[in-house]
This record gives structure tokens, C-alpha cells and sequence, in this order.
């Protein structure tokens, strides 16, 4: 019966596998044609290639790519274009995908394999999307739900039926797999082995005497010897003009009476009520509450009173409260002002209560006189933003007009100057501080028309490329701060390095490790550990030492010596030995079984004979731009 039970139980979770990847190719199919429509590239193209008979549609590479543009915008938290994602290879990895699909479908058309019309019809009315109100499948809805996405019954139904097949012959790849027992006992003991060992930790503390001052001649030498490092990129000369609500906004008229409405619309940020951090007990009657005070009385706490009443202190908590807040219980819980008091019983609109007060917040005024400046700035810059959008229009008529960079700058309020602009540098000049300025000066290129931009701040700026300004090195008066930052790091490491090896060699000398310094120990530690305050390496020279063996390690100026006490082989048996095992096998099957349909793909992909259509390819990458 057991084993029938088993049997049964691996069904249903095959079942519910099942179901839930169909549900995702569902959704794929809804979201991927909903969101970029059915349309013909160019024309009359409608197709991308082909894998011997087997058709790649531009609709079908269009939903791919949308697709993995939709998961690299939710990795970043917003939406990314096709041209901002090319970088991570998402147009390659949409035409991979549609190529391994294909070819499963052209041995699915080989091989006569298919799902009958009462599958698909059964998917179909398990879809909410296509259900009533009452829960049943609604023909109405379903072809309205298609059509808004573009779609027509034939093309879901198609494409539902061939995901769905496509899964069966998926399935018949990848199952079956099991991981071998030898390489699932390898692969354990090698994880589950634990490691003792004892880190001396080496800081410039732990230097006989201070590392001296550099000399001039020190950096000048260590400045020429790294010049890579202090030779600023190829860069842009940027000449751009900027109309800025910080350049217009002293010359914005402001009144007295403006700036005290907008202090007096804010007054619950400048005139703060006494409040109390309070909690608060309520009770079904007076009888209860009354008994609770004299237990108080008799030496219970608050919180033991909360505890009675099967309640948290989350669940007591008022937060800070003013005495509009507490009502008729305002007078009393404000009599409280030692942290901790607790208050007899008080009646509320919820009943009698005691309250605890934790804290008294006292009232906090400022006055209008010492906001005033700030809110006056704060109003003109307000008119300024306003200003630079109602002018907004005729600049952009006098660059369509013809007009120059500097002819721009002789406009009231603005900002001409030149930058060298070098993309990811740290060093620009402010202006690169503004986002939309960094987005357009790094592909600003030779001939590029001048066009407004909008910044954040609410002004416009723009540009012309005058030249590329080839890298050049940094003088060391420009970077003297740095130099010296960088050759004291360098001679740090240097000084614990030789530190280390004395204390190695006095180590292995006989000298306990605890004696040299503060250390840290640890009795049985795993291979994902990191020790704190040593090299990111620890770890692995750990676990190729023998017991006894002391080595030195060393990541830049974190410098540690490492003694080997211990080494505990993995547990034969135990529950967490059973788990361990049984996650790596299956990690080794499905890895195995990931590898067998990427071979067994490539191999209908070679036989089938792969043509791509580059030009269709292009236009429907185009379409995204």
C-alpha cells in the first residue's frame, strides 16, 4: 500500500509540475503577443529563419525578446530599451531560445507528436483571464480577452498546443535521470568536510613602529611607476549651454506674504505638541482593570499584565501621541512624565485602561524668522522651474531655427562652458552630476545637432562634441592625495607581509599563535565561511592545508597568518547527512538533465540545418528602438 501511496503522490506532483509550466507558457504567450502585437515586418517579412521545415516567425522572435527584456528590467527596476540591454546579450539569448524551440517542434512534426482539442480546451477553461464572473469559462470573454492583446483563437490555440507537446517531448529528455552514488558521496564529503583553525589578523597596530612619511621623492617615484593609474581616460570635450533653476532663481520676485503661506500649510513640520511614547491596556470592565493596578501594586510589571491578556507589546503600542490623539485620556497619560510610569485606571472610548509611558517628547516650535530664508529660496526656485518650461518652447524654435551653442548663450540666465567629459569617471566636472547630461554626453558623437534635454532639477541643457580628447596622465600635484593614499596602502602591505613571515617562522619555531596577537579560533567551519578581518582567500588555503600547517595570506593590505588545528571528515549518517545528499544528487540530475536536452537540441538544430534571415532579425530589433 505504501508503495502505491508513493506512486500516487509522485503523479500528483508531476500533475502540479505540469500544470504550473503550462500556466507559465500561457502567460509567455498572453504577455509576449499582448505587448508587441501581431505585425509584419517590412512589409511581407514573417519570418526569421528556418530549421529545415520548421518556421521561426518574427512574431515569434519579437515575443522572445520581449520577454527577456521584461526580466532584465525587473533585475534593474525599471524598463530597459533593446539598445541599453545589448550589452547583456539579450538579443542572443531571444534567438537561442527561439532556436532550441524550434527545433523541438520540428521533431514534434517528425515524429507525429501532438495534444488532442479536449487538452487544449481544458487549459483553456482553467485560465481566469477566460472565466465569468461565476467562475465558468466565457466564450465572450475569451475572444475579446485575444483580441485586445491582438491575437487570434487560431494563433493561441496553436501556440498552446505546441508548448504543451513541447513539454511532453521535454519531459521524455530530462526524465529519468539520477545522479551516480559515487559522485554523490564524492561531491558530499568533500561539502559537508569541516575545517578548525586559528587567524592572526595583522593591522598596522601590529607594526614594531609607525610607517614613516613619504618624501616627495617617495611619491614622485611611486606616481611614474603606476602612471596607468593616474592617467585620466579618453574623453569628450563637451561645450554646452544650461538654462538652471539655481542660476534663475535669485532673479524670481518673491513677497513675505508668499512665503508665510507656504510656512503656515506646513505648520505641523515647524510646531511639533508635546506627545508621549505610550502604551495602552484595555480592559472589559472596571472590575478587571481595577484588579490589574492592585496586582501592579503587589509587584507585577506592565509587561506581565500584557502577558495575562495573551497580548504582545506590538499589540499594546500607541507610538508617540499627542493629547489630541488620546482624547478624554489625554490630561492623565500627560500627568506621566518619568519613563516607565504607569497610569491608574483611566476610562476611553474603548473602555478602562492603564497606559505606560515610555518616554516624553517635548514640544518643538521653529519659529517662521528661521525658516523664512529657506522657504523663500525654495518659492523662487519653484518660479524658476516654472520660467525655464514656458521658455522651453521658443528655445527649442531657435535651435530649429539654426541657432548655435553660442548664440543660445547670449539668452538671459544662461550657463555656457566647456568640460571633458569621460564616461564611469569619478572625476568630471559637476554638470556630469546630472543624470540625463552623463546618459547623452557618453553618446554624444561628432556632428550630433544640438537638442534640448531636460534634468532632473527641472532645467535644460545642451550640447556639442568639439573634440575626443586623447587619455592622458594626471600631473601629481593633481592627484597628490591619492598618491599618498596609495603608496602608504602599498607599503602597509608590504611591512605586514615581512611581519608575517617572521611570525610564521617563529610559529613553526614552536611559539603559540595566541601569544603573537589577538586571534580568532574556529572549531568547525564549513567551506562557505568568511572569516571576519581576513583575506577573501582564507577559506580555500584552508582547506588544502594539513593539520599543523601555518601559511601566510595576503589580499592588498589585509594580511593574516593562518594555522591549521583541526579537520573533521563529513558525518557517515545523521538527518542533515540524509538532506545534504539527497540536495546534491538532485542538483547532479537536473544538471545532468539540462545538459542532455541542450546536446540532444544542438543535435536537431545540426541535422535540421539552421538559415537565419539577418535582415528580418534586424527589423525586428528595430522595432523595439
Amino acid at each position: 500500500m505504501s508503495d502505491v501511496t508513493e506512486d500516487s503522490e509522485k503523479a500528483k506532483r508531476r500533475r502540479r509540475q505540469t500544470q504550473y509550466f503550462g500556466w507559465i507558457l500561457v502567460a509567455m504567450i498572453v504577455a509576449g503577443l499582448g505587448s508587441f502585437g501581431v505585425t509584419n515586418f517590412g512589409g511581407g517579412i514573417k519570418s526569421v529563419g528556418t530549421i529545415g521545415q520548421q518556421e521561426m516567425s518574427t512574431n515569434a522572435y519579437a515575443r522572445a525578446l520581449r520577454d527577456e527584456l521584461n526580466k532584465i528590467s525587473q533585475q534593474f527596476g525599471t524598463q530597459i530599451s533593446l539598445s541599453q540591454a545589448a550589452p547583456f546579450g539579450v538579443a542572443e539569448r531571444a534567438l537561442q531560445g527561439l532556436i532550441s524551440r524550434s527545433a523541438l517542434d520540428a521533431e514534434m512534426g517528425r515524429v507525429g507528436l501532438s495534444v488532442g482539442d479536449a487538452v487544449v480546451a481544458d487549459q483553456i477553461a482553467s485560465i481566469e483571464s477566460f472565466q465569468s464572473v461565476s467562475g465558468s469559462f466565457d466564450a465572450t470573454t475569451y475572444r475579446d480577452t485575444l483580441a485586445r492583446n491582438n491575437m487570434t483563437i487560431a494563433e493561441f490555440e496553436g501556440g498552446l498546443r505546441n508548448d504543451s507537446a513541447r513539454q511532453i517531448l521535454t519531459a521524455a529528455i530530462v526524465g529519468g535521470f539520477q545522479a551516480p552514488a559515487p559522485l554523490t558521496d564524492n561531491l558530499y564529503n568533500w561539502v559537508a568536510e569541516k575545517r578548525g583553525f586559528t587567524v592572526l589578523s595583522l593591522t598596522e597596530s601590529s607594526l614594531p613602529a609607525p610607517l614613516p612619511a613619504p618624501t616627495q621623492a617617495d611619491l614622485t617615484a611611486y606616481h611614474a611607476a603606476n602612471i596607468a593609474a593616474y592617467t585620466r581616460g579618453e574623453a569628450k570635450r563637451i561645450t554646452y549651454v544650461a538654462l538652471l533653476p539655481d542660476t534663475l532663481a535669485p532673479s524670481m520676485p518673491t513677497d513675505e506674504a508668499s512665503v508665510r503661506a507656504l510656512y503656515d500649510g506646513r505648520i505641523a513640520d515647524y510646531v511639533i505638541p508635546e506627545k508621549r511614547l505610550a502604551e495602552r491596556l484595555v480592559y472589559p470592565d472596571e472590575a478587571a482593570a481595577t484588579a490589574a493596578v492592585a496586582e501592579l501594586a503587589a509587584g507585577k510589571s506592565f509587561d506581565d499584565l500584557v502577558a495575562a491578556r495573551k497580548l504582545t507589546l506590538e499589540d499594546v503600542d500607541l507610538g508617540d501621541v499627542s493629547k489630541t490623539d488620546l482624547g478624554t485620556a489625554a490630561e492623565a497619560v500627560f500627568a506621566l512624565r518619568d519613563p516607565g510610569a504607569v497610569s491608574g485606571v483611566i476610562s476611553t472610548d474603548l473602555g478602562p485602561a492603564i497606559f505606560r509611558v515610555n518616554a516624553v517628547i517635548e514640544a518643538q516650535e521653529t519659529p517662521f524668522e528661521d525658516v523664512k530664508d529657506t522657504l523663500a529660496l525654495e518659492l523662487q526656485a519653484d518660479s524658476a522651474r516654472k520660467a525655464i518650461a514656458q521658455r522651453t518652447e521658443a528655445l527649442e524654435d531657435l535651435l530649429a531655427g539654426g541657432a548655435t551653442i553660442a548664440d543660445l548663450a547670449k539668452e538671459d540666465g544662461m550657463t555656457m562652458a566647456t568640460t571633458d567629459f569621460v564616461a564611469g569617471a569619478t572625476d568630471n566636472d559637476a554638470i556630469a552630476g546630472y543624470t540625463a547630461f552623463s546618459k547623452a554626453a557618453a553618446t554624444l558623437a561628432e556632428g550630433d545637432f544640438p537638442e534640448w534635454i531636460g534634468l532632473d532639477d527641472g532645467g535644460i541643457i545642451a550640447m556639442q562634441l568639439d573634440e575626443t580628447v586623447p587619455p592622458a596622465p594626471l600631473p601629481l600635484d593633481d592627484v597628490k592625495d591619492r598618491v599618498t593614499a596609495d603608496w602608504h596602502a602599498a607599503e602597509l602591505a608590504k611591512a605586514l607581509a615581512a611581519l608575517a613571515e617572521t611570525q610564521k617562522s617563529a610559529i613553526e619555531g614552536g611559539t603559540q599563535i595566541g601569544t603573537l596577537g589577538v586571534v580568532s579560533v574556529a572549531v568547525a567551519a564549513g567551506r562557505e565561511t568568511q572569516p571576519d578581518s581576513a583575506p577573501s582567500g582564507t577559506m580555500t588555503a584552508v582547506f588544502s592545508m594539513q593539520p599543523g600547517e601555518v601559511q601566510v595570506l595576503a589580499e592588498g593590505a589585509q594580511v593574516a597568518v593562518v594555522q591549521l588545528d583541526s579537520i573533521t571528515p563529513a558525518a557517515p549518517d545523521g538527518e542533515e547527512a540524509v538532506a545534504t545528499r539527497e540536495a546534491i544528487a538532485a542538483s547532479l540530475a537536473q544538471s545532468m538533465s539540462r545538459d542532455a536536452l541542450a546536446l540532444f537540441t544542438q543535435a536537431l538544430v545540426t541535422s535540421g540545418g539552421l538559415q537565419l534571415d539577418q535582415a528580418a532579425l534586424n527589423a525586428v530589433q528595430a522595432s523595439f528602438n
